[in-house]
């Protein structure tokens, strides 16, 4: 026996190998032991030749500060003293940096990608879906009380005076009106006491069938079909819940776009604003090697140029990281992150005005669209279904209980007295007197349901509110932009006629550096808030509730 146990676990533990063995196939092949970061649709390199050098890891974060991309890192070229672990993530590729005089594309990625990339492989999106399967396994589970219900025994009695022999099995079937069906069959052998000869049966045994009906109480609705119809409103309830997910993963995108888009205008600005001061160095140079000019004012001017190129690299830093961001949301088909290249960075199109009169169409279709109050109303049903079961509770219990029996084969005894076909019948009642645990239990649903009443109520304020507030926010933000504009307008002629008052000797390098800084400071704000106005947007279209699977 003990080497047939030594052979089972054998067995068991190769499974178990296998399994594993299987699941390990069905990942990634870490056999090169090479990190692939996975680059852009657009970007994606020719592959190299088996034969190609391996790219070391650097000593430091300095040695890949010039932005060239890292594509492939090789972990045998890792130092022996560091481990590596032997299954990677891959990792989106990080763009190159844009090379200067950056300008936007005039068909860069558009807001609706994103949104698409997030409905078809926004992974906590796909989590939520799964709630579904969650909801679904709770309904199946409160279906399971209506199941058919197999029941066997064995009673036996072998020594003694009395020596029985009693073995019976049974088929009970719940019914969904209430009560339930049964039928069985049970055989007897054996000697008896008096008072039990009822359990032994003919030769042949005994068939028995029959069912009980609630006539009052559990008639219309009994604790398992309460359980039942609340599952089945909680599958509802699921979807309102992936509804509000979805709309503020819709949002979360969108913020992160146009973040991005915000960060290539920037972009645009830095690289206009150090141009000029570059442009502007020969010529000063070449007025100072003259005698026009003092050598300082040289210095103030390379001094500025060094500034400048810093506030590029913060602009080229801040596109970077707002792509990084935009990756979460901006998948390819197979749901791994892109991160986009400053060639996908689009312009921000033009501004739009919504009409005041449509804000009053919009509140009312929020209201009908909004996921919250739908919850609330599936909410409420499943109130309705805790007060139906408390009423069902004040019922009396009057249970109508048939049953016929029929023994079969030779009589047990010379009198046959369990020949005959039996038809039993019973009515039983029962009534709780003071039914405190049914008024008890109303009271308190009543209670519920008049809450939620109140904050459907609120609910709907609230959405109204939201719709009004976001275009109040929409509206505020285009007046802003529009103001913003023109304010870049005025700084940059001062600025213009500045440089040309110092062109021709009428003014110096401290007033054109000021203008200059001053035009820089309005066309910044101005992106601000054009970002602005679309993150009113994105709100805006999160208030109307839009966005559904």
């Amino acid at each position: 026996m003990l080497r047939v146990w030594i052979l089972l676990l054998a067995v068991l533990s190769e499974g178990c190998a296998v399994s594993r063995q299987k699941m390990t196939r069905s990942e990634p092949d870490p056999a090169p032991s090479v990190v692939q970061i996975k680059p852009a649709a657009d970007t994606i390199p020719d592959p190299q030749p088996s034969t190609a050098a391996p790219v070391v890891y650097p000593e430091s974060l300095a040695e890949i500060s010039d932005g060239s991309p890292l594509q492939q890192v090789s972990a045998e070229s890792k130092p022996e003293d560091e481990s590596i672990p032997q299954e990677f993530v891959a990792a989106p590729h990080l763009p190159p940096l844009p090379d200067q005089n950056f300008a936007p594309s005039q068909q860069g990625l558009v807001l609706e990608a994103v949104i698409n990339s997030v409905y078809a492989s926004y992974p906590l999106l796909e989590a939520a879906v799964y709630s579904r399967d969650v909801a679904a396994g709770q309904q199946l589970s409160s279906m399971g009380e209506f199941d058919h219900k197999f029941k066997a025994g064995s009673e036996n009695q072998p020594m003694g005076y009395y020596q029985t022999y009693r073995q019976h099995v049974g088929l009970i079937k719940p019914l969904y009106q209430g009560g339930e069906a049964f039928a069985g069959y049970r055989i007897g052998r054996g000697s008896f006491e008096p008072w039990y000869l009822n359990r032994q049966t003919n030769e042949g045994g005994e068939l028995k069938a029959g069912f009980s009906v609630p006539l009052a109480k559990n008639r219309d609705i009994d604790q398992r079909r309460a359980a039942l119809w609340r599952a089945t409103y909680g599958v509802d309830v699921v979807e309102p819940e992936i509804q509000a997910q979805l709309i503020d993963f819709v949002q979360q995108g969108s913020y992160a776009y146009w973040d991005w888009v915000a960060a290539g205008a920037k972009l645009v600005i830095a690289d206009r604003i150090l141009k000029l001061a570059e442009d502007r160095t020969e010529r000063i140079r070449s007025q100072v090697e003259n005698g026009f000019l003092d050598p300082p004012e040289l210095t103030d001017n390379l001094r500025l140029v060094a500034e400048r190129r810093g506030k590029r690299a913060l602009a080229e830093r801040k596109l970077q990281q707002t792509a990084v961001k935009l990756s979460l949301f901006y998948r390819d088909a197979n749901g791994d992150p892109v991160i986009p290249g400053p060639e996908q960075v689009p312009r921000f199109p033009e501004l739009e005005q919504i009409d005041e009169a449509q804000v009053a169409l919009d509140a009312s279709r929020a209201l009908e669209q909004r996921p919250e109050i739908y919850t609330l109303d599936l909410i409420r049903r499943q109130l309705d279904i805790d007060y139906s079961e408390a009423e069902n509770e004040c019922l009396p219990a009057v249970d109508l209980l048939m049953a016929g029996s029929q023994d079969m084969g030779y009589p047990s005894s010379y009198r046959n007295y369990k020949g005959p076909f039996e038809l039993d019948a019973h009515l039983l009642v029962e009534v709780p007197l003071e039914r405190r645990k049914a008024r008890g239990k109303m009271q308190s649903v009543g209670g519920k349901i008049s809450q939620l009443n109140a904050k459907r109520k609120l609910t709907e304020e609230k959405i109204i509110a939201e719709v009004e507030s976001a275009y109040a926010g929409l509206i505020g933000a285009y007046k802003q932009a529009q103001q913003a504009g023109q304010a870049v307008g005025y700084a940059e002629d001062l600025a213009r006629r500045e440089r040309r008052n110092f062109e021709e000797g009428l003014s110096d390098l401290l007033k054109v550096t000021l203008r200059e800084q001053y035009a820089f400071e309005s066309a910044e704000k101005a992106v601000d808030a054009k970002l602005l106005y679309f993150k009113e947007q994105a709100d805006y279209r999160a208030a109307l509730a839009e966005d559904q699977l």
